[in-house]
């Protein structure tokens, strides 16, 4: 039999034609080697075999094409060609014939880590890694350059030297958890079991604290409870009770998850999930009485909580290892205290800043006065200058709010001055008013 990849038709054993057209340009199939039969199932390149009877389907995969065989009730003479590469293992790596088991290694996981979702921020970067997590049938190369002797059967005959050697046996991976816990370092399998029955860190807790405007802005030292989860004195952590001993886990086998497999039309798909029973430990415990398993209780403590000068609504302070514990007996979190301070009723903050006003009559916005101007700091004189315009604003230096973090640099207040002009006036204030206004008039006759 021969064929050749292009629009043509082939001669086949006992006189029988074979016709096949070749995939669109769009597609990226490699060159293929063997070619086998496929019913037309819409989800494929036309490539027609018109003597076919048995069914197939085409995956594209990371490493290569596979085609698989699924069944259907009612089959049709006409199929279609699938393509299947023999794609040469070591350049699908990327690495040398001599290449030794570390070196696969390496280069399995950079494949892997390429697409992982907390490395690669593509859109589709986070489908193709679960792709490649969730379909153990997809790595033939790790089953084959992992073993010595198939390895060596491979490097002799290629890929059909393999044929009718089946899977399992010494250096096999008959488990897709462990495949992934040899060549990923824990990306599943008991890799993920190990990490959940690792102390895992606390999570952080919140705290909102309300503080009067000069709280605020000199500082205070306050008491505050906080409720949060403590680490379990009973059991110390672990949530199971003493003296018992953590059984396997019977649903999951001790992997700390479960494998699914959906049947559709493009075949068997499987889906791997954090095990429902074990929580994803891969172990079973007898609960602590007192945490009912957790390995933390809910307690409330006070603390003492120094608030620094100068912090405004929405600053947010840090208090170390004061947040909910971790399971398995982990570090704790951190305690957040959220600021909000009380608005006053004289003085406006902007910044570092304070802002006031001072309210003095046209007389005294004349000739000049003193004028007493609230501060954080107290009640304070302030002097008013001789013709002070209305609208005028004068500062009052290093009477405003210290830096955070810088107590001894403060901001300044802002005095706004304004003059009030009366609506009433009796008799004789029109008549001075009059006078002045006669004098403030150019007399006749004289010179601009």
């Amino acid at each position: 039999m021969s064929i050749a990849v292009g629009a043509a038709t082939r001669t086949m054993a006992g006189g029988q034609q074979l016709q096949h057209t070749p995939p669109p340009s769009s597609c990226n199939w490699l060159v293929a080697s063997r070619v086998v039969c496929a019913q037309p199932c819409r989800i494929r390149h036309g490539l027609v075999c018109r003597y076919s009877s048995k069914t197939f389907f085409a995956i594209e995969t990371p490493f290569s094409f596979v085609a698989r065989p699924f069944p259907r009730h009612h089959q049709r003479r006409n199929g279609s060609l699938v393509i299947r590469a023999d794609a040469d293992y070591y350049t699908t790596l990327g690495v040398s014939k001599t290449a030794d088991k570390v070196e696969i290694k390496s280069a399995y996981r950079k494949l892997a880590r390429q697409f992982h979702p907390d490395v690669n921020k593509d859109p589709g970067a986070e489908q193709k890694f679960k792709d490649i997590s969730n379909a153990y049938e997809y790595f033939p190369l790790l089953q084959v350059l992992s073993d010595d002797e198939k390895r060596s059967i491979y490097d002799r005959f290629g890929e059909a030297g393999l044929k009718g050697q089946g899977a399992g046996g010494p250096g096999d991976f008959n488990n897709p958890f462990d495949l992934f816990e040899t060549f990923f370092g824990g990306m599943g399998g008991r890799g993920a079991r190990q990490t959940r029955n690792k102390p895992m860190q606390g999570d952080d807790e919140r705290y909102d604290l309300l503080l009067d405007f000069k709280e605020a802005v000199f500082g205070i030292e306050r008491d505050i409870e906080v409720t949060r989860l403590e680490g379990c004195i009973t059991c110390r952590g672990s949530g199971a009770k003493p003296g018992t001993t953590p059984t396997l886990c019977k649903t999951c086998g001790g992997q700390g998850q479960v494998m699914t497999t959906a049947q559709t039309p493009l075949g068997d798909f499987r889906q791997v999930s954090t095990c429902p029973v074990c929580e994803g430990s891969g172990e079973l415990s007898t609960p602590c009485s007192t945490c009912s398993g957790d390995g933390r209780v809910r307690k409330s403590k006070r603390i003492s909580l120094k608030v620094p000068a100068g912090v405004d609504s929405g600053s947010r302070l840090r208090v170390r290892s004061e947040g909910n514990a971790g399971r398995k007996a982990g570090p704790p979190g951190d305690l957040y205290v959220f600021i909000n301070v009380k608005s006053d009723p004289e003085l406006k903050r902007d910044g570092n800043n304070i802002y006031v006003s001072a309210k003095v009559s046209y007389i005294d916005a004349i000739l000049g006065t003193t004028v007493k101007v609230p501060t954080v700091d107290g009640t304070v004189d302030l002097n008013i200058p001789a013709g002070t315009q209305p609208g005028t604003t004068l500062v009052m230096a290093k009477r405003g709010v210290p830096l955070l973090g810088k107590a001894n640099l403060r901001g300044d207040e802002l005095v706004k001055v304004q003059v009030e002009i009366p609506k009433n006036l009796s008799s004789e204030e029109r008549w001075l008013i009059v006078q002045l206004a006669d004098m403030a008039k150019p007399k006749a006759g004289s010179s601009r």
